[in-house]
């Protein structure tokens, strides 16, 4: 492991571009679901929502998942590879919340002609409470 790739000037504990999504609702949650079939009330109606024990509707939790896949996609570009991401939904993403997602860079090698960097990511409300922590693994071509 070494603490930073100079060629692409990554250090451990850097922090990637975020991905934002202002005021997530239902326009967000009705593409996501009509592309997972996932029509359930409580990802479209407050009532149903409040009948689950939550203040109001909130998305799937796959859907940070997809949010977090934008912030390592923005970053690593198209010549990047998202290897693995895994992460826990431990709030929800509430109707009318902003949503970021972020990524701190963990561990840094060469493998070949590729920079494999290991991170931690979060999507997060727009107070800071992580609403859903996990990991990710993405490799980056190396310049020449």
């Amino acid at each position: 492991m070494t603490q930073q790739d100079t060629a692409l000037g990554l250090g451990i504990g850097d922090e990637i571009p975020t991905f934002v999504r202002e005021n997530t609702g239902l326009h967000h949650f009705n593409r996501y679901a009509a592309v997972n079939e996932e029509f359930v009330p409580i990802h479209m109606d407050d009532e149903a929502g409040r009948e689950a024990g939550y203040p109001r509707a909130f998305g799937m939790g796959n859907l940070s998942t997809a949010y977090l896949l934008n912030a390592l996609r923005g970053w690593i570009g198209e010549e990047g590879t998202v290897r693995a991401l895994a992460c826990q939904f431990r709030q929800p993403n509430l109707k009318d919340t902003t949503v970021v997602a972020r990524g701190r860079i963990t561990t840094i090698r060469a493998e070949g002609d590729e920079t494999v960097a290991e991170l931690e990511v979060w999507t997060e409300d727009g107070d800071g409470n992580q609403l859903a922590p996990g990991t990710a693994t993405v490799a980056l071509v190396t310049p020449a």
